[in-house]
């Protein structure tokens, strides 16, 4: 089984700990793991499995591991069991822990699909709307979900006219508000503004991390989140809270700051938990997920009511992390959290090898 990692994205570091976690969960009794490592300039290396290596100890390492230095390379790598494959032996199936763009948006699905190897998690087309805030907005509100009201616009609107979008942003939601790249994790690039200023200079920072942009209104809320596992019938866990310091959740609370809390289960009543699982399912399928997501909620304060964030279908497997601790705290520990996606991915695949790939007229 190999375990990719790390990545071209914004989110390379926090990857590099999902998979150590990852790693250090898996039963060295059934499995034979395989760390294959993706550098920050699209670097493919493979340390096989006596090299003992954890995965922040891969790259570089000239002794253990093999480099290739283009994705064409990667492609024949996860390719593996031919003759010139640079393993001892075939990839059974792929636990991919990359976050962010080329790993969760459906890039590296897509490889995998070409390969005909199996993978744990969503698929190409999951993958890609959930990683896409305003196609999975669309399609949420579309299956009748409650979500946060939301305007979008381009890269290239931004940079060369923004008083337009701006005027359309202080005229429907006024302030403060988000301001969102579409595509990326781990809120890199999100900025809270007050200000028209303010919300030029964010709009203008998200528009560096995509080519697509959106603001939504900021509003006083709780972040609960729920944890999903499963394929055709996907069971939820309970609950979490997010407790941090500071106006939002950015990046720094999530990944750096002591003060920062997890909350398992969430203090609400039972009602409102059984909702947020209710919401969480109905997302998930909604999304065509597969395997495992992450949904995330605002718990309004005034009114109480639940909206949908977002639905992120590689959640962090970090020690703080909310995906794998949810399902501790309902009853499935990390290892077999682990067997059970894997186990799920090789059911996936057996289905899709049951299809039909010629079409011959009766």
């Amino acid at each position: 089984m190999a375990v990719l990692f790390g990545g071209r994205s914004t989110e390379h570091e926090v990857s590099i700990s999902s998979a150590t976690a990852v790693v250090q969960a898996l039963d060295p009794t059934r499995y034979e793991s395989v760390l294959v490592a993706i550098d920050h300039d699209g670097g493919w290396s493979l340390a096989e499995p006596e090299a003992g290596l954890l995965p922040d100890a891969v790259f570089g390492h000239a002794d253990a591991v093999a480099a290739f230095p283009t994705t064409a390379r990667g492609f024949d790598l996860l390719g593996a069991g031919r003759d010139d494959s640079a393993l001892r032996a075939p990839i059974d199936v792929v636990f991919p822990m990359l976050h962010g763009r080329g790993g969760e948006d459906g890039e590296i699905q897509g490889l995998l699909e070409l390969s005909g190897v199996a993978y744990v998690g969503c698929g190409v087309l999951s993958s890609a709307l959930c990683m896409d805030k305003v196609a999975s907005k669309r399609l949420l509100r579309e299956a009748g979900l409650p979500i946060i009201e939301w305007l979008d616009t381009t890269r290239r609107a931004i940079l060369e006219q923004p008083g337009p979008f701006l005027d359309r942003i202080e005229k429907r939601f006024g302030f403060p508000v988000f301001v969102k790249p579409a595509n990326t994790g781990s809120s890199v690039g999100i900025e809270r503004a007050s200000t028209r200023r303010e919300l030029e200079a964010a709009l203008r920072n998200a528009a560096r991390y995509d080519l697509q942009v959106l603001a939504e209104p900021a509003l006083r809320a709780r972040e609960i989140e729920c944890a999903v596992l499963g394929g055709y019938e996907p069971k939820c866990s309970v609950p979490g809270e997010i407790v941090y310091r500071g106006e939002f959740y950015d990046y720094e609370a999530k990944y750096l700051s002591e003060q920062t809390e997890l909350v398992l289960p969430a203090p609400i009543d039972e009602a409102k938990a059984l909702e947020v699982r209710e919401l969480a399912e109905r997302a998930f399928r909604a999304l065509s997920c597969w395997g495992m997501a992450r949904v995330d909620f605002f718990l309004t304060e005034d009114t109480r009511d639940l909206l949908v964030n977002e639905v992120n279908t590689l959640p962090g497997f970090t020690e703080g992390s909310l995906y794998p601790r949810a399902w501790e705290t309902t009853g499935i520990p990390m290892p077999e959290l682990c067997n059970r996606l894997i186990e799920l991915a090789l059911e996936r695949q057996r289905e899709r090898a049951q299809l039909k790939t010629r079409y011959r007229s009766e």
